[in-house]
């Protein structure tokens, strides 16, 4: 989803005399900053560095998704399903077949919010080049947006598009299930504490050190690529998700053209600035940010507070802060990826 960079505070800490420290990585990797932090405990300097080697599996398992998943890829399976399924059903990749049935019910949850098949205009657009689909272009493709137009068979592995000009983009998701993937490296590794990010869905496994992760929610119209935070949240054993229109948009006559495409419109959402959302996966937080984007602050907040362990914080197009009952006092919420500060 995204480009936003989460803002870290937590504690001061030196390594000790076996060389347990904080180590950190990070590279360029689905179009987006992937970061990964750990604490390592042991690790001699004169011997091999597991810490230092989880980063690198980290890394490789986002080049392998991204091979897989990337629509910009032209060998990549998904570009090859946009190429090929609207003219026959055809068996795919396991994982991605998973991924696609995982994005059609948060299809059917967001009511149509959340779409894959979004791409089927969103294609049109050229954010670096501020470019934008004419009006009889959008009118003509419009009617290829519709999750229901993807017709998934378990049993053979199979995928077919009932309706040509079907595209589909699993931005809204993938960085997400790619970041739960880091996580569940780390945690086969003996990691327990490390946080792993791309762009702007991260997920968190325990605490800092015995504090809590301090996650910034950042100020969508604050100058820079860091900006300053509208609000911070202390988090443990979490996953947070941020959707911005800040993150690839160009501005013509006045109006904000981003990528977050409302499915109903073909065009960018425009009722609110930017959704936070906070829960136990990345990949479900990485796809609500993105429906409850498109469904504003009305809809969107009651979605959440239909959800168990779910918690959003939505910045409206006036710059106003909401946020769900969840986080409005930390300190008596059930609420478990949430801790106080200490």
């Amino acid at each position: 989803m995204s480009y936003l960079r989460l803002a870290l505070i937590g504690a001061s800490l030196t390594a000790s005399p076996l060389h347990a420290e904080w180590i950190s990585g990070e590279e360029a990797i689905m179009g987006t900053a992937i970061r990964v932090e750990l604490w390592q405990d042991d690790a001699a300097p004169d011997a091999a560095n597991p810490g230092r080697d989880a980063i690198a599996a980290v890394m490789n398992e986002m080049r392998r998704i991204d091979r897989l998943m990337s629509p910009f890829i032209p060998d990549s399976e998904l570009s090859r399903i946009n190429r090929d399924a609207a003219a026959q059903a055809i068996a795919i990749d396991r994982e991605l077949f998973d991924l696609i049935q995982t994005s059609l019910k948060f299809s059917k949850l967001t009511n149509g919010a959340f779409d894959i098949t979004f791409s089927s205009v969103g294609y049109l657009y050229d954010y670096r080049a501020g470019v934008m689909p004419a009006d009889t272009q959008i009118a003509q493709a419009l009617p290829n947006i519709d999750y229901r137009h993807i017709a998934l068979d378990s049993a053979r592995g199979e995928i077919r598009f009932l309706r040509s000009g079907v595209r589909i983009d699993l931005g809204g998701i993938a960085k997400g299930y790619a970041v739960d993937r880091g996580i569940e490296i780390l945690r086969a590794r003996g990691v327990r504490e490390a946080l792993v990010s791309a762009g702007g869905d991260s997920r968190l496994l325990g605490n800092r050190h015995g504090r809590p992760w301090m996650i910034g929610i950042r100020d969508p119209r604050a100058p820079g690529r860091e900006g300053k935070p509208v609000a911070m949240l202390p988090l443990q054993d979490a996953a947070i998700s941020t959707s911005g229109d800040y993150e690839r948009f160009f501005e013509r006559d006045g109006v904000r053209h981003h990528h977050i495409i409302n499915p109903r419109t073909g065009r960018a959402a425009d009722t609110v600035r930017s959704v936070t959302i906070i829960g136990a996966d990345a990949t479900t937080t990485d796809a609500l940010s993105t429906g409850v984007f498109v469904l504003g602050v009305d809809a969107g907040m009651a979605l959440v507070r239909s959800l168990k362990n779910i918690d959003a914080v939505i910045v409206d197009r006036a710059g106003k802060l909401f946020f769900s009952p969840g986080l409005a006092a930390p300190r008596e919420t059930s609420n478990k990826h949430l801790q106080p500060k200490s």
